[in-house]
């Protein structure tokens, strides 16, 4: 009953109910608020005054100028009662709970009367402080609106029970917790009191005592005060005006307004309305119960994403250390291929230096021998072995001129890593866009002869020729789906069902120019669907009829922005439904591939 509490509060004060009044507009207000809120008026805008100067209008008129008034009111923001001047204009506030209200007029002189019954200023306005429509009080004042008892024996039950134990109601200091309590005395009882203040003997013992809840529950079924006629303070309501929808008493069917109006019997009329107010409230409780359903639909959707996004972030970490390690190995085969070319150079560099240290020895003992044949004096025996000496240097001098002095192997490494499509691969790697889009068709860029109908869903033509049909929203990236259901196929026409530019030919066949992508043939029936999947990160589109895929692709190499599209004449109607997820014959290859 929580959620009932903010229904049985005032707008002004924003506490309970205190001798609410019903106003016109069917909202209620304390009547201690209402008196707060008045406003006076000009003499000059008041009913007698304006039915003194013939401006005036019938009791009928005013009815229809409060129906007038209803329609009126949610385009100006502020409404007037029926046959009744609006307030000026004032500066509002704003209520404990959030309302607008006006502010409160100059209090009234000093009264010893009550304020539920003092009289209000001549001429005051007042103004519900929750629709904002304003009303000038008759001569009755505030006692012309009608008390809601109902309201006040409502509240009355849910201030009861909001209780959290009944108390006894004799206990001196701290009251404890009732035991009993006696329906003829209307009293709680704790024991101890009970047995002091009620003792079970003498006329007491005639009395009936019950437990505290049943007894809760005989106040509330206890009559209330009934309800009196507004005009007649001294009478009881005793039938209902159906005209004016309100319960009357006997004199206001003799002598009052309402006359000549029908009436019917008061408990007829609240059992009627009883009934109509518990079907009512068997189409709202519907309401309320496919809502419960669909908030736990929401929470299990909360959970669901909490649980898809650890999965798929575990999915995607583990993709990219996939991506890492194959990286890495990459990484171990081209540094194995350094290390064998470094390997390879060395080996060739020192041979060449173990070849040339050995040439240099021999050269060098050359020299030196040589040095010391020079040394000696005898001509005779320097001339037997000159020449053969002479030999073997020319020899060894051409031995290193033949390029053994130059390096058989550079230390430049002949190998230049290519990383630029790894990274640029890297760069590029992102989500595939697996969005369902929303749209409708477009009358904007249709031809003329396009019927549209169920919120631009649903189309058909008026003329025998094909005109072309665009949707209301093109794709340049992303993969998407969409599907139509033919709802009236008559005669063998060839509806078309693709994809086309924003600047397609309006007047024939989807396809006929080189602007549009479509199916015509393959099933299509009365009460089939043809589903469109267009993939421009593949930059493929694929047909689906009757949820068969309808050859592996139809088109490739599919780039740029594209509409929906559809052709048909007058002899084919279909119905456009988007927010599609992709087929999960389509979604599995894609991840395979």
């Amino acid at each position: 009953m929580e959620e009932m509490e903010e229904e049985l509060k005032c707008p002004v004060c924003g506490s309970f109910y205190r001798e609410p009044i019903i106003l016109p507009c069917s909202h209620n207000i304390c009547q201690a608020c209402a008196r707060n809120i008045l406003v006076q008026t000009p003499e000059s805008e008041s009913p007698q005054s304006r039915r003194a100067s013939g401006s005036g209008v019938s009791d009928y008129d005013y009815l229809d100028l409060d129906k007038m008034s209803l329609y009126s009111e949610a385009d100006s923001g502020y409404g007037s009662y029926g046959g009744f001047a609006s307030a000026p204009t004032t500066p509002c506030q704003k209520s404990p709970n959030g309302v607008r209200v006006f502010p409160p007029a100059m209090p009234p002189p000093a009264t010893h009367l009550s304020p539920a019954l003092a009289s209000v200023p001549r001429n005051s306005c007042i103004t519900c402080p929750q629709c904002h429509r304003s009303l000038i009080l008759d001569d009755r004042g505030l006692r012309g609106f009608p008390k809601n008892r109902v309201l006040e024996g409502v509240i009355d039950r849910y201030q009861q029970s909001k209780a959290a134990a009944l108390k006894c109601q004799l206990c001196e200091k701290a009251p404890k917790e009732a035991t009993v309590m006696c329906e003829q005395c209307d009293v709680f009882y704790c024991d101890p009191c009970r047995l002091r203040c009620h003792p079970p003997r003498g006329p007491l013992a005639k009395h009936r005592l019950v437990p505290p809840a049943q007894g809760r529950v005989s106040r509330r079924l206890s009559p209330r005060k009934v309800s009196t006629c507004t005009d007649h303070e001294l009478e009881n309501h005793s039938m209902y005006c159906v005209q004016c929808k309100m319960p009357v008493c006997y004199q206001c069917l003799e002598e009052g307004k309402h006359s000549s109006h029908e009436v019917k019997a008061l408990g007829a009329m609240w059992k009627l309305h009883k009934s109509q107010l518990s079907q009512a409230l068997n189409g709202l409780s519907d309401r309320a119960k496919e809502a419960k359903e669909f908030l736990v639909q929401l929470r299990n959707m909360v959970q669901q994403i909490q649980e898809n996004s650890v999965e798929f972030e575990a999915c995607l970490v583990a993709q990219c250390d996939a991506l890492i390690d194959a990286l890495n190995r990459r990484k171990a085969q081209l540094l194995a291929r350094v290390n064998k070319e470094h390997e390879h150079k060395l080996k060739v560099v020192r041979d060449q230096i173990s070849h040339c240290t050995v040439k240099l020895r021999q050269t060098t003992g050359l020299m030196e021998y040589c040095l010391e044949v020079i040394k000696e004096n005898d001509p005779s025996g320097f001339l037997q072995i000159s020449d053969a000496l002479i030999r073997r240097v020319h020899l060894t001098e051409d031995q290193w001129g033949k390029g053994t002095l130059t390096p058989r192997m550079t230390t430049d490494f002949d190998l230049s890593l290519d990383n630029s499509p790894l990274l640029q691969s890297i760069h590029q790697l992102d989500f595939v866009q697996m969005k369902m889009a929303w749209f409708a068709f477009d009358p904007g860029s249709a031809h003329s002869d396009i019927i549209f109908s169920n919120d631009n869903l649903t189309v058909t033509c008026s003329s025998y020729d094909d005109r072309v049909v665009l949707g209301k929203t093109g794709f340049s990236k992303g993969v998407h789906y969409w599907e139509l259901t033919v709802d009236r196929y008559d005669n063998h026409p060839d509806p078309a069902f693709g994809v086309a530019r924003n600047n397609v030919m309006k007047d024939v066949m989807l396809g006929k120019d080189d602007k549009a992508w479509a199916i015509t043939e393959g099933g299509i029936t009365k009460g089939a669907t043809i589903g469109v999947l267009l993939d421009l990160n593949r930059k493929t589109l694929t047909f689906f009829i009757n949820d068969e895929q309808q050859g592996p692709i139809a088109f490739e190499n599919v780039e740029g922005l594209f509409f929906p599209a559809v052709s048909l004449n007058r002899n084919v109607q279909v119905t456009l439904h988007t927010g599609i997820p992709v087929p999960d014959c389509y979604s599995s290859r894609a991840s395979i591939a």
